[in-house]
């Protein structure tokens, strides 16, 4: 949608009306111009295509897709005035307003009871349907949005009128080529710095040393073509996302897509087999989006970069990330402490695993530190032929699948659309698009060398995507250690520079943890080029705040300040929604909150999840309406939530069941060890796990190497025994309920 702000009191935007006629009509002309589902089987000489060809046949049926929808559903401008009817107000809505209106002129010139009457009655009735509309509306909008948490963050903004929360808009001071200045600049002006401080010694980033790096054994010199059912089948199972560069909606795309599947799957496989990207596919149109809803929307510096890519070039990155991906897993290429981008693995995973390295660490009377470190727009810097010798030589991507990728990383541009308005052009010399399916997975193989030269030194490290935090466990008196930390940190920037990335110090944050006795002997500082790095009293880590003693009070505080905001909101908005929708809401922004990496707060006192259970108990009465002075425990029942202690019970016991199905990262299977007996006994087939033997008074004995082993022996056999995890889930739920509330 095109919008024009040139007017003030009206406002012009361009539509189509996709009405039924129009989708049909579509639907019977675009045959004629592209070819339907394919009858053959997909294979290498079938699609051996030159570039041209490749080209052609994703511009023509792009433009064939176009000129159609605009034949039976052009563009159309209209004006409407700013002040808009509510969208829930229909026609039959007004014509009750209509005769409110009659009987109340009516009931005041007149003067007579009976006028009276009715016109009360009538205006119940008014009510009463402007009441059901409205929550029929809003029932529908959230329906439809449950899992766009953005998108129902301003809906309830806009309905409680908390104009300070809305999302920013751009100024229109800010125009296209403005931002396309600003982050052309920025890239170059890192690239710059990295380059000034790039090592006269050393190795070339561009020439692996040996033994550096784990090389594939196998190479992938080709990609596979895919079948149209394959093809279908991501395309469906995809967001319904429309780019400015799309030639038609997506949801009109999935509707026709039986219809036009042949020529989707020659763009596809064209594209595999000749190793080249289409021209169209490598345009971007970047939506400036602000880092924070807090921050100012008039600096630039404000501003990250998103790049919208037509749709069915994201289905073509699927279908290589797909194979890649399995290339990566067959010759165990993946950096094991990287928990970015990758299938069973996540911030909590990550997050699990450092806090239960620090906990074991204090457990054994150490003390430790932790350094998180921070890049500038890594993303955006990342060096093509770095990147593409990193695949040849470290990957082992060969062939036509290397010529693949050099294609996909060459003459790429991009333009800004603000305020309608395009930029011109940018061509993109450097960097993976942020947005892209392909882009995070190419960083994280671009980073992949790092985790070598951390444990050259013998440092703790683990990594998500551009986030990489260390920590080294010591004794108090052995400071030589924080030397071989500050070394290692030297060799890092050394390495992050010649790969064109930039470390910020500014941003750079250090933590130390253990018990306070040993803590306060360890009263250094590390340095990084030339700059004091100080010790913080607490740190944001991947989305949780960690305090000194681990106790994460200060996380549960934040977490309780967010929520509460959160609930005092739909609670303005309760009697608009039915329970099923102010129940998704609650869901959305109070459950997620409290369940966001909870398995790190296994073994924490009740006094210190008191704050949460209160919140719980909040949502509950907002969402029953009840008394503040009734019992919360019979609400709960009724809604069958679990209480917060039990909540996070869940999830340890969950993460536990993935891990001895191998479903989880290897680095927590190396947590858990099952239960072999020295002799024959009744236990060894029972599905036990070893508890590990800690001193309960120091923070140790919270984790998950000794929580989840001491929660998992308690379960009844029925439980651990699950075979799926669908029904592990409900087993433990069941369980987990009836010891809750005592049944």
């Amino acid at each position: 949608m095109i919008k024009d702000s040139s007017m003030l009191r009206t406002k012009s935007y361009y539509s189509r009306c996709l009405s039924d006629n129009a989708v049909a009509k579509f639907k019977e002309v675009i045959p004629v111009l592209i070819p339907g589902p394919p009858c053959v089987s997909p294979g290498i000489n079938h699609y051996n295509l030159s570039p041209a060809e490749v080209d052609s046949i994703a511009e023509g049926a792009a433009t064939s897709l176009r000129i159609t929808l605009d034949s039976v559903a052009p563009l159309k401008k209209k004006i409407v005035n700013q002040r808009r009817c509510a969208p829930w107000y229909n026609s039959h809505i007004r014509t009750l307003k209509q005769k409110v209106r009659r009987l109340e002129r009516k009931c005041h010139s007149c003067k007579i009871d009976s006028y009276h009457v009715a016109w009360k009655d009538c205006l119940l009735v008014y009510k009463k349907a402007l009441r059901k509309a409205r929550t029929a509306y809003f029932s529908s909008l959230i329906e439809e949005n449950k899992n766009n948490p953005r998108f129902l963050f301003s809906t309830v903004a806009k309905l409680t009128k908390s104009h300070s929360v809305l999302d920013p808009r751009i100024p229109s001071s800010l125009s296209g080529e403005d931002f396309m200045s600003f982050f052309t600049d920025k890239v170059l002006a890192i690239r710059e710095k990295a380059n000034q401080a790039i090592p006269t010694t050393g190795p070339s980033p561009d020439v692996p040393t040996v033994g550096t790096y784990r090389v594939s054994n196998e190479p992938l010199s080709s990609f596979s073509p895919i079948y149209f059912s394959e093809a279908s089948s991501l395309i469906q199972k995809s967001k319904t996302t429309t780019c400015l560069l799309d030639p038609i909606p997506t949801h009109l795309l999935k509707d026709v897509l039986p219809l036009i599947g042949s020529s989707i799957l020659d763009q596809i496989n064209g594209s595999l087999v000749s190793g080249y990207v289409p021209r169209s596919y490598k345009v971007a149109v970047i939506k400036p989006l602000l880092k924070k809803p807090s921050l100012d929307p008039d600096v630039l510096a404000n501003y990250r970069p998103i790049s919208n890519l037509p749709f069915i070039s994201k289905v073509l990155e699927k279908v290589v990330v797909t194979q890649l991906l399995e290339h990566l897993q067959r010759n165990s290429l993946f950096e094991m402490f990287q928990s970015g981008f990758r299938a069973h693995h996540s911030t909590e995973t990550a997050l699990l695993k450092v806090t239960n390295d620090l906990l074991i660490a204090s457990d054994h009377g150490l003390v430790s530190m932790l350094v998180l470190l921070d890049l500038s727009a890594a993303f955006d810097t990342v060096d093509h032929s770095i990147l593409l010798q990193r695949l040849e030589h470290v990957i082992g991507i060969k062939g036509t699948a290397l010529d693949w990728f050099r294609s996909y990383l060459s003459d790429r541009y991009q333009f800004a659309h603000v305020h309608g308005v395009p930029s011109s052009y940018s061509r993109v010399s450097h960097g993976v698009p942020q947005g892209s399916v392909l882009g995070p997975i190419l960083f994280t193989l671009y980073m992949l060398p790092l985790g070598n030269i951390i444990r050259q030194h013998g440092i703790n490290f683990h990594c998500y995507a551009d986030d990489t935090q260390l920590y080294l466990s010591m004794k108090p008196e052995e400071t030589e250690k924080l030397v071989k930390l500050q070394t290692c940190l030297k060799d890092i920037k050394s390495w992050m520079s010649s790969n064109f990335l930039l470390l910020n110090p500014g941003k750079t944050e250090v933590m130390v943890f253990g018990l306070e006795p040993l803590r306060d002997r360890l009263d250094h500082m590390i340095t990084l080029d030339g700059i004091s790095l100080t010790s913080s009293l607490s740190v944001r880590n991947l989305g949780v705040t960690f305090d000194q003693n681990l106790s994460f009070s200060s996380h549960i505080k934040l977490v309780s300040r967010s929520a509460f905001f959160h609930l005092r909101n739909i609670s303005k908005i309760r009697k608009l929604l039915m329970q099923p929708d102010a129940e998704k809401l609650v869901h959305a922004f109070v459950t997620s909150r409290l369940d966001y990496c909870n398995s790190l707060l296994s073994g924490c006192p009740n006094n210190s999840l008191r704050s949460l259970q209160l919140i719980q108990n909040a949502a509950a009465r907002v969402l029953t309406g009840i008394d503040k002075r009734d019992h919360i425990t019979p609400v709960l029942v009724s809604l069958h939530w679990l209480p917060v202690k039990f909540r996070i019970t869940f999830k340890t016991l969950l993460l536990t069941y993935k891990v001895l199905r191998g479903l989880a990262p290897s680095y927590l299977e190396e947590l858990v060890i099952p239960y072999q007996p020295n002799r024959p006994l009744r236990s060894q087939n029972a599905g036990l796990l070893v508890v590990p033997r800690v001193s309960r008074s120091r923070m140790g004995g919270r984790a998950f190497s000794y929580q989840a082993p001491l929660l998992w022996n308690q379960l009844p056999v029925q439980v651990r025994e699950a075979d799926s995890i669908a029904t592990f889930k409900i087993r433990l739920k069941t369980y987990l309920f009836e010891k809750a509330y005592c049944y």
